[in-house]
């Protein structure tokens, strides 16, 4: 003991047993599961009313919260099973009263809630939630006007989803066959209560991934219909699952959840809104009998405008027949052009052959035999003097008078110097009664042709 602090002893670094401690220390894990227990057996089960915080669901389906009010604040848990069946998705801000059994989770040494129900706290949590949610897909522009898309004039195939059973598709099938027999698909799904949201949404999604052409005709326009009721009621038409799958149909969308005061975010999604499922069948299709009339006054409006154009074309026609000139007074000009110019024609031919005639005549006298004959002696003559001229000049004739004509062997070219028949070296010499073959010898000082075997010509 230390006198300076009664009652304090100091610690040991070895734990012993003290006077007056009659029982060993218990672990961890017993003093927790002492206080589950505790409180399990003092709570049992509870219902709480708060306003949901920090909500979050799990990969496994498990859901994680917190339920606060202004002062308190408790955590909760709801195993995958239960979460599945809410009829709405919870979300942070939204008030709730959730039934459940009260236990503690040793492994942070908090005491918690296990949810197996919950339910928004009155009509003005339900409008709180549908309020945060609309705000929520309206700013991802899931209800952007300029997305809308134009339905078709007269689907040929018309898909709907609803009920199998109750007023709403008998109401649809009757005024479809009043205005417009069409082939139509009923999609059956469970319009409220447990996973009819996820049915809508599914039935919507099945619809537009129907190929082209498949063996079941896809519908050229949906009708997702359900009657009236409250709030409660319509929910499912609210939820964020079934309006995502709306919004992103790529099949028109025509939605008639309700009464015409009815509302749901579905109606903001789909292309076009329809205050009943009556009204929709309505929109879907035209009248039939009105339409076979429209045809019929536009055939004879169409029959009316093409007599008048053919009749005011005949008239027109007509108007100018009148108006211009006969064949006579067209052709006249061109026809006494004609006669004109064959006239001119015919004594031009004439003075043609007279004047070729007369050149005949004047040049016939060149054709007689004995003008031809003195020509052919001139010819003769002027031949003969160019012959005697050209034997003259020919430098063999030369050779008769002692001459000779020296060549270069190789090439046959006339040498006409010494230089070139040093360079030709062997050559030919041509007399008047043959060629001898000679070459070119150089000695010191001076160079000859010395003769070779004789070559006769």
């Amino acid at each position: 003991m230390d006198d300076r602090f009664p009652g304090f002893q100091s610690s040991r670094l070895v734990a012993e047993q003290q006077p007056g401690d009659n029982a060993a220390p218990e672990s961890v894990s017993e003093l927790a599961g002492r206080l589950k227990r505790m409180v399990e057996g003092e709570f049992g089960r509870v219902r709480l009313r708060g306003e949901i915080s920090g909500y979050k669901r799990a990969s496994s389906g498990h859901v994680y919260l917190c339920l606060k009010d202004d002062s308190a604040l408790i955590d909760g848990v709801m195993w995958r099973g239960s979460a599945g069946s809410l009829p709405f998705t919870p979300q942070d801000g939204v008030e709730v009263i959730a039934s459940g059994k009260l236990t503690t989770y040793p492994g942070r040494s908090r005491y918690q809630i296990v949810i197996d129900r919950m339910e928004l706290a009155g009509e003005g949590a339900l409008m709180a939630l549908l309020e945060k949610l609309k705000g929520k897909l309206a700013d991802e522009g899931l209800f952007d006007p300029a997305k809308k898309r134009r339905l078709p004039f007269l689907p040929r195939t018309i898909g709907i989803v609803t009920s199998p059973t109750g007023a709403v598709i008998r109401d649809i099938l009757h005024r479809l066959e009043d205005r417009c027999p069409t082939h139509v698909i009923v999609w059956p799904v469970k319009v409220q209560g447990e996973g009819s949201a996820a049915e809508i949404a599914r039935a919507v999604q099945g619809f537009g991934a129907l190929p082209e052409g498949g063996p079941v005709r896809r519908p050229d326009l949906l009708i997702v219909a359900r009657g009236g009721g409250s709030i409660e009621d319509l929910w499912s038409f609210n939820e964020e699952i079934v309006v995502r799958a709306v919004a992103a149909s790529p099949i028109p969308v025509i939605s008639a959840v309700g009464h015409e005061t009815d509302t749901t975010l579905c109606d903001h999604a789909a292309d076009l809104r329809a205050p009943t499922p009556t009204a929709a069948a309505e929109i879907a299709v035209p009248v039939r009998a009105e339409l076979a009339h429209t045809i019929a006054t536009l055939s004879l409006r169409t029959q009316r405008i093409v007599r008048r154009y053919h009749e005011r074309g005949t008239e027109q026609l007509a108007a100018l027949v009148r108006v211009m000139p006969r064949r006579d007074a067209l052709l006249g000009p061109q026809r006494q052009r004609l006669d004109d110019v064959a006239a001119r024609l015919s004594l031009a031919l004439e003075r043609r052959v007279a004047t070729a005639r007369r050149n005949l005549d004047r040049h016939g006298h060149a054709l007689r035999p004995a003008m031809l004959t003195q020509r052919l002696a001139q010819a003769r003559a002027q031949f003969e003097g160019t012959a005697r001229m050209l034997g003259q000049v020919d430098p063999d004739n030369l050779l008769q008078k002692g001459y000779v004509r020296v060549t270069a062997r190789a090439t046959g070219k006339t040498v006409t110097s010494a230089a070139e028949a040093r360079a030709a070296g062997a050559l030919q010499l041509h007399f008047g009664d043959g060629a001898l073959d000679a070459k070119v010898e150089r000695t010191p000082g001076r160079a000859y042709v010395s003769p070779a075997q004789p070559t006769l010509l």
